[in-house]
């Protein structure tokens, strides 16, 4: 099965780019979450970097996925290789290094969304097994360097190989070295969308601090909290970042759009035909088109895809701040997102205890967050104190909220892993780094105290 292509209906006027984010708004009665967990495979014994090709590769595990599991192989075209697995509304997807990501279905509960990751680990735990593959949940590679890695063959990344270090010395990291978990969210209207966006920004870099979890460079500990994290802070400044429009009261779609289309494009893709168009704004494609073609609404949704700021708003509102994680703690970030903006006290408490942050502090503290993590501070107080009080506020949300599994437990229990860590004054990072202090082969700690 193919990947469909963008959709033929030509963008005509100012509503057709504002149309994706109406389309999406929804009552607070279809409010879900998404969950989207990435990881690395490594091989064993040596825990070298999982290829793609063959039988002990990604299409190897793919292909024992669909055998066993129902899962449906996709490609971009007829008979192009397969880079994603469908089943129902959840897929398998890969990143630039083979990093593996299971993009969850929208899930009323995090309840659900923990059966639904556990599911997905257990499958791929006796097929992973049979291939001596491990997983990693982590936000940086701890072994690799960038000649040990393959290239996925989507035929975006390609492109995105030669655009992107044009833009940031670390981009290539970005695409193949690192690993996030991130969660999708509803929204119910453009001021609910803006107002989501704004306070997630704000509090982007205490939740960053929380989840850092990649202390580990190329086998050896590097010194910092979250190395992707430093990463992310040389990536191409076009399309990345903290959104300082996003910051005032009165924001709305329009300036998300305005942004959006002067960002440069990577493609314009129709079926197997691949257009490279990295030096056109999206607003000069609508306007001029390129190669004979013209911008369409696929066009836009799929160049909406390639924005990768610290929040990002598309069918849902994206928070994408957090490195990688072990299985212990994938489901705390959407339960601490879904704890903090989809509960009205919880969202009024957030945004004022971040009302005084500004663009300028967020965009201060990152450095500092990337190397110290929770030692760090921010707005001119200890990222430890931040890190308990949105915890609290994000616990009071989901009990208020109710959602029960079927041991009448609600989604605190999701927290619990964080909670010890935080009240510790730790990220995982301190955490892992404090296991693997005590000696012994850094690579077997890592596959002890890092897998998935």
């Amino acid at each position: 099965m193919a990947i469909s292509i963008p959709a033929p209906g030509l963008l005509k006027s100012d509503d057709d780019l504002y149309r994706i984010f109406h389309e999406a708004e929804k009552p607070r009665s279809a409010w879900r979450v998404g969950t989207e967990a990435e990881k690395f495979g490594v091989v064993l014994p040596e825990a070298s970097p999982l290829r793609y090709e063959g039988k002990e590769g990604v299409e190897g595990v793919f292909d024992a996925l669909v055998r066993e599991y129902g899962w449906e192989p996709l490609a971009e075209y007829d008979g192009g290789p397969s880079i994603a697995l469908v089943r129902e509304q959840a897929s398998i997807t890969l990143e630039p290094g083979a990093q593996l990501e299971l993009s969850g279905a929208p899930a009323d509960t995090i309840h659900e969304t923990c059966r639904e990751f556990h599911t997905h680990m257990r499958e791929l735990k006796g097929i992973s097994e049979a291939l001596r593959i491990a997983w990693i949940g982590l936000g940086f590679h701890p072994f690799a360097r960038q000649a040990d890695l393959p290239w996925v063959p989507k035929l975006r990344y390609g492109i995105m190989r030669e655009y992107l270090p044009t833009r940031g010395s670390m981009a290539l990291d970005m695409m193949r070295r690192t690993c996030t978990v991130q969660a999708n969210l509803d929204y119910a209207s453009e001021a609910d969308a803006m107002r989501k966006l704004r306070v997630g920004l704000r509090a982007s870099p205490i939740v960053t601090a929380m989840f850092a979890n990649s202390p580990l460079v190329e086998g050896a500990r590097s010194g910092e909290a979250s190395h992707r994290a430093l990463v992310w802070l040389h990536m191409d400044p076009d399309r990345s970042g903290m959104l300082p429009f996003a910051w005032s009261e009165k924001s709305g779609y329009r300036d998300y759009v305005e942004w959006a289309l002067d960002v440069p494009m990577f493609l314009v893709k129709r079926g197997p035909k691949v257009l490279k168009n990295t030096g056109q704004t999206f607003r000069a494609f609508w306007k001029d088109g390129f190669e004979g073609e013209r911008a369409t609404f696929g066009d836009w949704e799929s160049h909406l895809a390639t924005l990768f700021p610290e929040v990002r708003l598309k069918r849902t509102l994206e928070v994408r701040g957090a490195d990688g994680q072990s299985t212990a703690l994938t489901c705390a970030l959407p339960a601490l997102w879904k704890g903090l903006l989809y509960d009205d006290r919880a969202l009024d408490a957030l945004e004022h205890t971040t009302r005084a942050l500004t663009f300028e502090s967020a965009e201060a503290v990152r450095p500092a967050i990337a190397d110290r993590g929770l030692r760090a501070e921010y707005g001119g107080r200890p990222l430890t104190e931040w890190a308990a009080e949105i915890l609290e506020i994000a616990e009071g949300g989901l009990e208020r909220i109710g959602d029960l599994n079927s041991h009448g437990q609600d989604e605190r229990i999701h927290l619990a892993k964080l909670k010890e860590l935080i009240e510790r004054g730790q990220s995982p990072s301190d955490a892992l780094l404090e296991k693997l202090s005590g000696g012994g082969d850094l690579r077997e700690g890592v596959l002890l105290h890092a897998h998935v």
